[in-house]
């Protein structure tokens, strides 16, 4: 399909939609969400001549995967955010199946996307090509066309193309699958985006001291955090544990040192980033002041995505908040960005019995809760989280089946942060020592019941609306 065409059904699609969609209770206001149709990984982040872009794959034509577009969002301070024209539509012979996610860069002062372009054939078989995109002087993206082909000696699963730039060259990192279907991180590395060198595999399944590790490995990135190296990705493959890898795909990091030019990754542990239900497929800034801030995407890829409500509206899935992120005793802290309190109205404050709190609407608001006992917190009939004493548990019903699924995290419980949306909730613990992720989606207007028998300290405030143009 020509991209004229592809468009003409897009600006249908939005038209026809949008106000079902908007009006949706269940649509958050200070939340990423798509206008209509799908909205999956998150793409591009960066923070380019003072703005933060984000764009994110797309399907605008319905509530399914399929051939991904890439939308766009700016803003000034992560709070106020616009439409930008549509960045990507899979046009051309090189993605005729979906502009797949990738990363941008700023190269000579130009923003450059470099994304995966995926072609399926007949026969069941697939092929990926990394294809550049220029933007020009009207705000939209002149595609450049594949700069690398499939790499010998993998299957058609390479994509994701995270790139930087040091000491004088572009680096890429590329999630893939080898012959064997093993899950694997490559490192590329190119003098002008245009002509890439392949350096190696640094990381993936039994690579660096790790077993089998995974059939598929996606959405790499690679940074450095207070003075060492991490690598974010997203294997596909690993068996669910009693307490660990419970969600269908995982999300998590390894930190270790990069050598480029030996091509290695010495690393450390595997660690999940989000312990919730929903969230995969993050992605990382670093800012024009030196933090470095990820978002991510609150769903899970082959869940149970569409037995969500937001289906009937039209609409499906929404980012994270955006995060803050420092490295402790080799752990990743996640914390809502700073700019966030900009939302909160006024504060209410109350400390006594967890039987005898208030109750609080939380259908926008952040709520602190600091205690060490025992406690149980009931988000809209939806949701329930209960700290026992050594572990924090999450429940609700499955939306497919109706039976009840569980997440847990074991450590020592002193504070929590709630961030709540209409659907969506984020858990931080201990300032970000985890994080439990999850779509839910309480009656409305989502009040908070706590109950138990031990002394509780709470904070709430209720949250404005982001300004999205």
């Amino acid at each position: 399909m020509t991209e004229t065409s592809l468009l003409k059904q897009a600006l249908r699609s939005v038209v026809a939609g949008q106000v079902k969609a908007a009006s949706d209770p269940y649509r958050p206001v200070w939340h990423l969400a798509p206008p209509v149709g799908l909205l999956n990984d998150p793409n591009g982040f960066i923070q380019h001549k003072g703005r933060y872009h984000v764009f994110y794959q797309w399907n605008p034509l319905a509530c399914a995967h399929g051939a991904k577009f890439w939308g766009h969002w700016s803003s000034a301070d992560l709070l106020n955010w616009r439409h930008e024209p549509l960045a990507l539509a899979p046009s051309e012979a090189y993605e005729t199946h979906g502009c797949y996610s990738g990363s941008a860069v700023s190269d000579h002062g130009h923003l450059t996307l470099i994304y995966t372009g995926n072609v399926k054939y007949p026969d069941g078989s697939r092929t990926a090509f990394q294809c550049l995109a220029r933007e020009n002087a009207k705000g939209e993206f002149d595609k450049t066309g594949p700069v690398l082909d499939l790499p010998e000696g993998y299957t058609g699963h390479v994509r994701d193309p995270k790139v930087w730039r040091k000491g004088g060259h572009w680096f890429m990192v590329l999630g893939a699958q080898d012959l064997s279907l093993q899950g694997k991180v490559l490192l590329l590395r190119s003098d002008d985006l245009l002509s890439w060198e392949f350096l190696g595999e640094i990381a993936g399944s039994n690579l660096n001291g790790l077993g089998d590790f995974g059939y598929m490995w996606e959405c790499p990135d690679l940074f450095r955090l207070d003075g060492q190296d991490v690598l974010i990705c997203c294997p596909q493959g690993l068996p669910a544990q009693a307490d660990r890898y419970l969600n269908t795909f995982q999300s998590g990091y390894f930190v270790g040192h990069l050598d480029t030019e030996k091509a290695k990754f010495p690393h450390g542990e595997f660690t999940e980033l989000d312990l919730g239900f929903e969230f995969y497929a993050p992605q990382t800034t670093q800012t024009d002041e030196g933090r470095r801030l990820l978002i991510g995407w609150m769903g899970i890829p082959d869940g149970d995505e569409f037995y969500q409500p937001t289906v009937e509206n039209g609409w499906l899935h929404t980012l994270t908040c955006p995060r803050e992120l420092t490295l402790v005793a080799g752990k990743i802290f996640q914390r809502p960005a700073r700019e966030l309190q900009a939302l909160r109205g006024d504060m209410q404050q109350w400390q006594g019995l967890a039987d005898d709190a208030p109750v609080w609407d939380v259908t926008r608001a952040e709520v602190d809760i600091e205690t060490v006992q025992a406690f149980s917190a009931d988000f809209g009939g939806d949701l329930l989280l209960r700290w026992d004493g050594d572990c924090l548990h999450l429940t609700r019903k499955n939306r497919r089946t109706g039976l009840p699924e569980e997440r847990v995290w074991h450590g020592s419980l002193r504070k929590l942060t709630v961030m709540c949306d209409s659907s969506g909730i984020e858990i931080f613990i201990n300032d970000g020592e985890a994080v439990m992720t999850s779509r839910y989606f309480p009656v409305l207007p989502a009040r908070l019941n706590f109950s138990g028998h031990y002394p509780i300290a709470l904070r709430h405030w209720l949250l404005a609306d982001c300004v999205l143009e």
